[in-house]
């Protein structure tokens, strides 16, 4: 079964703060509910990078892998497959979209 969907908000931080947090592993703790474990190769998003993971719920820790497909930096797009438990792989677009010089639309589907 494919389910799709497509969730947007204004963020109040200029679409350059927001994209490095994006592209930098090391920050997932600070938007994804998944604690970084280690990437490979180490360093800002690059395709074909792999980030292992782990998330907490229902008691339990959960492994998770995040696999970057593409990158598009001038148009502030990330493209991602998540593993996530029971065998559920989460395919998203993170595009970052600026409103004006202090906020940007941010778009995860």
């Amino acid at each position: 079964m494919v389910v799709s969907v497509c969730p947007a908000a204004n963020v109040v931080d200029p679409v350059e703060d927001v994209w490095e947090l994006l592209v930098q592993p090391s920050n997932y703790d600070r938007w994804a509910d998944a604690h970084l474990e280690r990437s490979v190769p180490e360093g800002p998003a690059v395709p074909g990078q792999i980030s292992y993971a782990t998330s907490k719920a229902l008691g339990k820790q959960w492994d998770v892998t995040f696999v970057v497909k593409s990158i598009n930096p001038d148009r502030h797009q990330l493209e991602f497959d998540v593993t996530l438990p029971f065998g559920i792989i989460d395919h998203v677009t993170i595009t970052c979209t600026p409103v004006d010089a202090v906020s940007c639309q941010v778009q995860y589907g």
